[in-house]
Formats: structure tokens, C-alpha cells, sequence
């Protein structure tokens, strides 16, 4: 019998919105996860972390319009909310289910660094496969001009955020539908085991990044240089979260 293609089964969106955008340094304000498509009904939570004594910078807070003293006053302790989005993905994953994940790098490294901090078992202990429909957009329309965030891929691919954008809900459904239509649109890549896109998606998210290296060093003379890598970033060697 032949298994059904990743385009008929659930999703599992998963976003966060933050204090900053140091993955490093800065720390989980809510974050989402989101279980969407396939036979099922649609299922989120979402969890509001205390910020664990950080603060949320004034840019981040005119993103997302959370400041710290409601993330304070109305958050659930930050390590048992690291704990909880881990919990949640990990028995995810353990159905084989994909994580999907907007620019994956930021999100999954900003949750490896919190679980590093508060003494969680990393997602990676489940073997996750991720779908991020950022790298998916740029290798299979890599020549399209324009800007590629999260709300410029909704309406390329006409999909709505219910609500807005930069609210981890809806910005978790909404990277589901994206990468669902992208499923759609390219219709091999629909067909495809996820393990294998995951791994496909490593070798482009690579030739993607080596791509801008090239692009800065010939229109600046020089490239910026910092760790990278896809889905996450490892810690720096020697360096406490």
C-alpha cells in the first residue's frame, strides 16, 4: 500500500516571539505549537513565559507589543514553559510528524539555548524532521524578487494570517499553510519522505547561505561572519547559554 504523502497528514507549527533577536542571549516571551491539516482538527497551545528575570527590548516589544512588565506579571515560570513547548514537539515528533518552523535557525536555536539554561532535554533527543518554508521557498523560486518574510510568503502563496502577524499562533498556522501550498505547488516535493527533505532542505539552506556569503563580499568587500547553521545553531564551544 503506498503511504500517503506528507501533504495529507498533520503539520506541527511551531514559532516564538522573544526578547530580542540575540539566539545567544535572548530568552522566550510565548511561544506556540500548533498541530494543523490532515484528518485532524486543528489543536494549539501556547505558552506565556515570566522572561526568568530578562528584559524584552523595546524593539521586540513594538513587534510583538508584549512588554516586560506584562510578561512578568502574567507569564508562567520560564522553565516550566521551555519544558512544556519541548514536551509538546517531542510527542509531535514521536508520531513522525513534521516541525514546521519560519526561518528555523532563529527559532530552534533560541529554544536549544533555553533548554541549555534551565537543564531541559533538547527536542533533538526525539529526532525531529523539519520543514522550513523559508529555505523551501527560496531553492524552489530562488529568482523571484521581493522580500521573503513570513507575511510576504502568506500572500504569495495566498494564504491568511488569521489575526495578524507576529503572534505565535498565527504565525505557526500560518507557516502550515505556507508549506502546505508549497506542497502543493510542487508537487514532487509533496511526494517526498520528509527524512529526505529534511536533509535535502540541510544542503540548500547551506548553498543559500553560502550564495549571500558570495553576494556580500562582492558588493561590500567583505562578508558578515557569525555561526550558522540549519535547523539550529550549536552553542560556541566553551560558552554557557
Amino acid at each position: 500500500m503506498t503511504a500517503l504523502p506528507w501533504t495529507r497528514k498533520p503539520l506541527v507549527g511551531f514559532d516564538l516571539e522573544t526578547t530580542g533577536l540575540n539566539v545567544d542571549e535572548d530568552r522566550i516571551v510565548t511561544g506556540s505549537v500548533v498541530r494543523w491539516g490532515g484528518p485532524l482538527p486543528t489543536e494549539a497551545r501556547t505558552w506565556h513565559s515570566d522572561l526568568g528575570g530578562a528584559e524584552i527590548s523595546a524593539n521586540a516589544t513594538a513587534i510583538h507589543g508584549i512588554t516586560t512588565e506584562e510578561a512578568r506579571a502574567e507569564g508562567r515560570p520560564a522553565a516550566a514553559v521551555v519544558a512544556a513547548i519541548v514536551a509538546a514537539l517531542s510527542e509531535y515528533a514521536a508520531h513522525a510528524y513534521p516541525i514546521v518552523v519560519m526561518n528555523a535557525p532563529f527559532d530552534l536555536t533560541i529554544l536549544e539555548r533555553e533548554c541549555a539554561r534551565y537543564g531541559v532535554p533538547s527536542i533533538w533527543g526525539a529526532t525531529p524532521v523539519v520543514l522550513d518554508p523559508w529555505v523551501l521557498d527560496r531553492r524552489l523560486d530562488r529568482y523571484r524578487k521581493g522580500k521573503r518574510t513570513l507575511l510576504d510568503l502568506c500572500h504569495h502563496y495566498r494564504v491568511k494570517l488569521e489575526g495578524g502577524a507576529h503572534n505565535s499562533e498565527v504565525d505557526a498556522k500560518a507557516a502550515c499553510g505556507v508549506t502546505w501550498k508549497i506542497g502543493q505547488r510542487y508537487p514532487w516535493v509533496g511526494r517526498e519522505d520528509v527524512g529526505e527533505l529534511h536533509e535535502m532542505q540541510v544542503r540548500w539552506a547551506r548553498e543559500l547561505h553560502e550564495d549571500r556569503r558570495a553576494w556580500q563580499i562582492e558588493r561590500f568587500g567583505e562578508a558578515v561572519e557569525s555561526p550558522w547553521d540549519w535547523p539550529f545553531i550549536p552553542a560556541p564551544t566553551g560558552v554557557e547559554a
